[in-house]
């Protein structure tokens, strides 16, 4: 675009309108497509650029108005092409607006000096006290956000990960704030050291202060009335309305926060829903929900969780301040009224009932249930695996990823049952088998740590357990077939531990290679970091094969696949599967039985369950 300075004449015509500059040879207008009629009321300071005014602005549905400035200060300010901008209460400072923006009835919109619009703020999840751990950055996604976390112990690897950090901000922060290209501002208070990107739209916001709004025209983020926002960053196709305040935060890809929610030094990322409660130092991964007001989420971590109405975690296990925190791996639930005392760690896909005041660790008792009866703490292992509960969620969460195919920062593995979910059920089997060989059939109960398991508890775990395993098997070895994997596995990345890193689900020698590569330099970007994530993440169902041929084997007790073998694992995989959807009916009709379902629903929940025998085919989990 060039641009050139105004004329007598066009100077005459603006001073006419009521226009006044500072120093009129320091405005400098587009040569083509720019016309001073449409300037009123406007004061010009400094350095200004302005753009055509060749078209209308749709300012609501159906009603539009010319482009142009009406009603405005402006300082040091660049205007693009067809912009409308107009009631600006007090002034416009040190700020580059894109092409065809409608900006009205603002306060106040300024860049200060050493602004770093939220990028490289360093904030405190989980432990509410202690030192920063996770970086902000306009690239940051679950994993990489999980990875710090995890190893904040590892000084190498922290100091490492903050100079690409610091590199990659060097390298993209903006000289000034910036607002993209058809963003709409429009009854907003302040805004200021604020970087908006292209499409976004701002409604009746009170302040934006220090923030990176990662905008697109694939996924415009959404600002609505009195929301309040400092020192954080919003990513592509976010909300946040009604009120909500947020500092030192993180928002992921098409997050919803709404009506009054408050977080500070938190990260919510892919598809998390937040409403009406309190986050605090809480590491939201994708799919986390909480939509009730008295839930407070603090010092904790989870992924495809959903908190029930009043959650309460508690950081202040003694007298030594609110430093303790917890983990509630993928998939876990927390019933209405629950409470867990950090620290903690819950087991994948769990569901915690009551006060749990005895520091939980169910982490090798996956998909259980975790009641607490007073002082009581009684476990139901492997429970949730036979609930409709969890059928309903491990197919909702795939269809309700609302992310721009274009926008898929934070990586997600919806896999339910992989290396990661199925090897805590096989140490969660040997547990409870070495329980019944210690104690014996003719108990009534059995002591786990803390936890009371019922004897018949017991005996259905195992046996849940074990249907969860065949399935597992049986889908993969399709799968292998299917994708021509089947055999002995090529390589022996995937054997040992796997590890869930918010949404990636990896063997632990990637991840400790990863942290390898970046302490010695191999990775020396921060874009190589994400491409290696990406780079495993690809390569899952490689390494899967190579952890379940061997899981195989040793539950099988084979040396290899035969075709006899073959015939009995996909035998064993149907009989497992239609186990499994039986176990769900009866969960169903036990809560049809209370009487407020109505037979419809009910009657189409079991429908569906009836069909689950057209998926045996392609081994579906």
């Amino acid at each position: 675009m060039e641009y050139r300075k105004l004329t007598t004449d066009e100077i005459a015509v603006l001073e006419s309108n009521c226009c006044w500059a500072e120093d009129w040879q320091r405005v400098t207008v587009a040569v083509e497509g720019w016309a001073p009629k449409f300037y009123h009321r406007v004061m010009f300071y400094g350095d200004i650029r302005l753009g055509k005014v060749e078209k209308n602005i749709e300012i609501s549905a159906g009603f539009e108005k010319h482009s142009g400035i009406n009603d405005a200060t402006l300082r040091n300010v660049s205007v693009g092409d067809n912009c409308l901008i107009e009631k600006t209460g007090n002034y416009i400072n040190n700020y580059t607006i894109g092409n065809d923006c409608y900006i009205a009835n603002i306060s106040q919109m300024e860049t200060t000096d050493g602004a770093t619009f939220g990028e490289g703020n360093l904030i405190a999840v989980l432990n509410e006290v202690g030192d920063g751990n996770v970086i902000l950055f306009h690239d940051l996604n679950s994993q990489f956000a999980a990875f710090m976390v995890k190893h904040f112990g590892d000084k190498a690897l922290k100091d490492a990960i903050r100079r690409l950090v610091n590199e990659e901000i060097e390298r993209t922060l903006p000289d000034r704030g910036t607002i993209g290209n058809g963003v709409k501002i429009v009854n907003t208070k302040e805004i200021t050291n604020t970087v908006v990107d292209n499409d976004c739209e701002i409604c009746g916001a009170s302040r934006l202060s220090d923030c990176t709004i990662l905008s697109s025209a694939n996924a415009p983020v959404y600002i609505g009335t009195g929301v309040i926002a400092e020192n954080s960053i919003i990513s592509d196709g976010s909300s946040i309305i009604n009120s909500v305040k947020i500092q030192d935060c993180f928002v992921g890809e098409a997050c919803q926060l709404a009506n009054g929610f408050t977080a500070s030094q938190s990260v919510f990322f892919a598809n998390s829903y937040m409403s009406n409660g309190e986050a605090c130092a809480a590491f939201c991964g994708p799919f986390s929900a909480s939509h009730h007001k008295s839930s407070l989420l603090i010092g904790s971590m989870f992924s495809f969780y959903n908190a029930g109405s009043a959650t309460n975690f508690s950081n202040h296990a003694y007298k030594m301040g609110p430093m303790h925190w917890g983990v509630l791996e993928r998939g876990t639930k927390t019933a209405s009224g629950a409470y867990l005392l950090m620290p903690a760690t819950i087991g994948s896909f769990s569901v915690c009932f009551g006060k749990l005041m005895h520091h939980p660790n169910t982490q090798a008792l996956p998909f259980s249930y975790l009641i607490a009866y007073g002082d009581k703490m009684t476990l139901s292992p492997g429970r949730n695996i036979t609930t409709v509960g969890l059928y309903r969620d491990i197919r909702k969460w795939p269809k309700r990823d609302r992310r721009s195919p274009k926008c898929h920062k934070s990586i997600v593995n919806f896999d339910w049952l992989s290396p990661f979910s199925v090897g805590e059920i096989l140490r969660g089997k040997r547990i409870l088998e070495n329980l019944r060989q210690a104690s014996g059939d003719n108990v009534t109960s059995y002591n786990y740590h803390e936890y009371v398991i019922n004897a018949s508890s017991l005996k259905k775990g195992i046996k849940y357990y074990d249907i969860a395993l065949r399935i597992y098997m049986g889908a993969v070895l399709k799968r292998a077939h299917k994708w021509g994997f089947f055999g002995k596995p090529e390589t022996d990345t995937g054997l040992g531990r796997w590890n869930d890193l918010s949404g990636l689900l990896l063997p632990a020698t990637e991840e400790h290679r990863l942290i390898e590569d970046i302490k010695d330099g191999t990775l020396d970007t921060i874009h190589d970091v994400i491409e290696r994530f990406e780079q495993i993440h690809r390569n899952y169902r490689v390494y899967q094969w190579t952890w379940t041929y061997r899981l195989i084997l040793d539950y099988y007790g084979i040396k290899e696949i035969s075709e006899q073998d073959d015939r009995r694992i996909k035998n064993d995989y149907v009989e497992a599967r239609r186990a499994w959807v039986a176990e769900i009916k009866k969960d169903a009709e036990k809560e049809y039985a209370m009487g407020d379902v109505e037979r419809e629903v009910y009657e189409q929940f079991v429908n569906q369950l009836d069909h689950e025998v057209d998926y045996e085919g392609n081994g579906a989990l």
